[in-house]
């Protein structure tokens, strides 16, 4: 075993050791451990990438070499290497671009205890995309729940306290249906690593035992990644707690945190849950259904809404059901299609956040639609920053945002004909929503403004500049992402069956 293979480990453990030193830390040193802990993450990741890209393998790595059926292992192919990527980059900048607000939201006290959540964010996700346990899954799920907890009650107001007990009561549920899924699975198979256990599950359907204890498996394990990533009907802690939270809070928990679940759900798919026989088909057509509407209904929402966090919030809604709808066409170009929206709107998400924000912080504070009239000549580059992630989610060409549209509508001719029909119908009208919200909020902020509104405290500090810095690249990201999306979409193809 080479020392690249031994990276996807070294980078989880090096995140939950962070988080032990920063313990004993100032704020300002945990800051700089946590920076430091995700370049590492970045470099390590990317050269894993490039080692399974490359060579087109997947390989297992087993904690304390026991093999299967009773050792803990993860396993590493190309798409769990692009994802672990990103979730590192995107991590890091959204720390960068919420640099300032985390010094200002958050008591110079606590501040440690802040990167101490973000370290142990960055691990568990880092563990759902690699592992190949089941009860680890779990373990690392709790991990992932408190620190998100943590990071939305980091400001410490009476309306974000509540949005945190909102989000962890819908987090709880959804974690108590997937134990008590995972319990009865492994009642069944005996087994908790993902490959032995879709073994049993298809022995026990072939010789047509527990056949309806397989359906009640597949639907707790479904609802409950689907109840955390925020899908409809179950997204309601979404709003507050998106839109309450310090912005780079906001900007990791929409574009990374639902996403760990996601990516979780599809290695279930792939690996554990037979989706392929009945119960899984009908499985499929509900998270088609609930895919579609919520992204009606995330979109009609973000549309009634004033407040510009809040309205991102609920467009983040509608962007989950797109994932799931790639995810219900059970096709592999809709799962294609569902992987890269993944990333691409992690992206524009993180990047709309941290644009508000500058925009926000231009405009004396000022949450509502009005209030943010000319802050885009306040700030330049929040404003062009907002408005390169608005033009992504509505799918303009040459942005990453028009790559997922075309691919999710591509796979929509690979489906069954209701399917293709719903599909299409269901991304021309999101489409034409999208633009009314966020084309309405980008004429808003190009609106001359005659009121002298400035950007006080913040002009020439470090903080300033990384929140100029983070949103140019993400710009810029979002624009590489769209021009050269062959590159990423065949490392998806490629591994696509690797992941399974």
């Amino acid at each position: 075993m080479t020392l690249v293979q031994n990276f996807p480990f070294f980078c989880i453990i090096l995140s939950m050791f962070s988080a032990i030193i920063s313990f004993l830390l100032s704020g300002r040193w945990a800051k700089v451990v946590h920076v430091a802990m995700l370049i590492a993450v970045f470099v390590m990741s990317l050269m894993t990438l490039n080692v399974t890209a490359r060579s087109g393998l997947s390989y297992t790595y087993m904690m304390g070499h026991y093999p299967a059926p009773w050792g803990n292992e993860i396993k590493i192919g190309p798409i769990e290497s692009l994802m672990a990527t990103s979730f590192a980059s995107i991590m890091l900048l959204s720390v960068m671009g919420g640099a300032w607000h985390i010094k200002k939201d958050i008591d110079e006290k606590r501040l440690n205890l802040y990167f101490i959540q973000l370290d142990l964010m960055m691990a568990s996700l880092l563990a759902l995309i690699y592992t190949n346990d089941l009860f680890t899954a779990y373990v690392f799920i709790e991990i992932c729940t408190i620190s998100a907890c943590g990071l939305i009650m980091a400001r410490r107001t009476g309306r974000v306290y509540v949005s945190a007990i909102r989000y962890m009561v819908m987090s709880l549920i959804g974690s108590g249906l997937f134990l008590i899924g995972l319990s009865l699975l492994y009642a069944i198979t005996g087994q908790l690593l993902m490959e032995p256990a879709r073994t049993g599950l298809m022995l026990d359907i072939i010789k047509g035992a527990y056949l309806i204890p397989v359906s009640v498996i597949m639907i707790l394990l479904t609802v409950g990644l689907g109840i955390k990533s925020g899908l409809y009907p179950f997204h309601t802690w979404i709003p507050d707690a998106y839109g309450y939270a310090t912005p780079a809070s906001s900007a990791i928990l929409s574009s990374l945190v639902s996403k760990g679940y996601i990516f979780l759900l599809i290695k279930l798919v792939l690996r554990v849950l037979p989706y392929e026989t009945a119960p899984g088909r009908q499985m499929d057509n509900v998270l088609f259904v609930f895919g579609v509407t919520g992204m009606m209904i995330g979109s009609i929402d973000a549309i009634r809404e004033r407040n510009v966090r809040r309205m991102i919030s609920y467009s983040s809604v509608a962007q989950i059901g797109y994932i799931y709808m790639g995810l219900g066409l059970a096709t592999d170009a809709g799962i294609t299609a569902s992987l890269f929206h993944v990333i691409s709107h992690g992206l524009m998400k993180s990047l709309l956040f941290i644009s508000a924000a500058g925009l926000i912080d231009s405009s004396k504070g000022r949450l509502d639609r009005n209030g943010l009239q000319g802050a885009g000549f306040r700030n330049l580059v929040a404003g062009i920053g907002f408005t390169v992630g608005s033009l992504s989610m509505i799918g303009m060409p040459l942005l990453s945002g028009f790559v997922s549209k075309f691919m999710f509508a591509e796979a929509a001719t690979q489906a069954a004909t209701v399917k293709m029909i719903i599909a299409w119908i269901a991304l021309a009208i999101s489409t034409v929503l999208n633009a009314v919200y966020f084309m309405r909020m980008v004429l808003v902020i190009y609106t001359p403004d005659d009121s002298k509104k400035t950007e006080a405290g913040k002009e020439g500090g470090a903080d300033f500049f990384m929140e100029k810095a983070a949103t140019i690249t993400l710009s810029a990201l979002i624009i590489v992402l769209g021009t050269m999306s062959p590159l990423v979409i065949g490392i998806l193809n490629n591994g696509l069956d690797k992941l399974g």
